[in-house]
């Protein structure tokens, strides 16, 4: 195995970048999801993605445009339906999940209806499971300028939507406007789930969002180490995910990145390896 050839040769250098770029994304974004039990809330963004894509295939435009046009839409829509909460029940959240369910079977019947080739037909199906070895140019900037918009707003706004979602009762109270963030974190879930839809797949991505930022929710109670370790620990699923790939050729990226995202949650999750972390450690890297 010719390990210079991990980070020299163009797809798995794209791969890296792109995949870095969602890693780091849905670490910190996750990691508010677990906060704000909504993680179901980024399952049904995938699907919207999955929707977005066929949506824009049957059109002929790009996928990208459809992709992130539907999760806009989609956020809008849920933070309307909120109420003044800004955040949209499990109830209306399932609704849309099913909705997008049968809109993507839909789009997916027309759209295989005019496939004229193979490689075509296999279009539909990469947005599901992703192709984080076969990316773009495109997708490769994409991925960056999300990730350039996520962490640019976390850092504005990442105080006070910490405070909305501890105590959002509290900060609504303080005059901290609560139903605007949340409107805003949705918009940012939506983005951070398009973006990384195109590397893990409208049907895995949820493991990248979860896995990570519960394993770094149980090892620290503090916030920003939490953040910070959490796109770390979604960074190494990434790059062990994509070295394992390449080591082991007949091994899909998607299964040995989120096999490598359990496996952390596990044993973070595990009280023996919880109890041989100091929390003197954690508050020092956090420092």
């Amino acid at each position: 195995m010719n390990i210079a050839a991990f980070f020299t040769t163009s797809y798995l250098q794209h791969a890296l970048i792109a995949g870095s770029a969602a890693a780091i994304t849905a670490g910190l974004i996750g990691y508010f999801l677990v906060l704000r039990a909504q993680v179901f809330t980024a399952d049904a963004f995938g699907h919207i993605t999955y929707v977005g894509a066929l949506g824009a295939l049957v059109a002929g435009v790009n996928p990208l445009a459809g992709i992130f046009l539907a999760v806009s839409i989609t956020a809008g829509l849920l933070a309307v339906a909120g109420g003044p909460r800004g955040g949209a029940d499990d109830v209306t959240i399932g609704a849309t999940f099913s909705w997008a369910l049968g809109l993507g079977a839909l789009f997916a019947a027309i759209y295989t209806t005019r496939v004229t080739g193979a490689h075509d037909g296999r279009a539909s199906i990469s947005y599901l499971f992703g192709t984080v070895l076969s990316l773009t140019t495109t997708q490769v900037v994409v991925s960056g300028v999300v990730l350039a918009i996520v962490v640019g707003t976390l850092w504005v706004v990442g105080r006070p939507l910490l405070f909305a979602t501890v105590d959002p009762r509290l900060a609504a109270a303080r005059g901290v406007p609560v139903r605007w963030l949340d409107a805003g974190f949705l918009l940012l879930v939506g983005l951070t789930v398009g973006q990384a839809a195109q590397t893990m797949g409208a049907l895995l991505i949820l493991g990248l969002l979860a896995a990570p930022a519960g394993a770094a929710h149980l090892l620290t109670p503090r916030p920003i180490a939490g953040m910070l370790l959490a796109a770390l620990l979604a960074l190494l699923a990434v790059w062990s995910g994509l070295f394992v790939a390449y080591a082991l050729p007949d091994v899909p990226p998607s299964f040995a990145i989120l096999a490598t995202a359990a496996f952390e949650f596990a044993c973070a999750g595990a009280p023996r390896v919880r109890r041989l972390i100091s929390r003197r450690a954690l508050v020092h890297v956090a420092g």
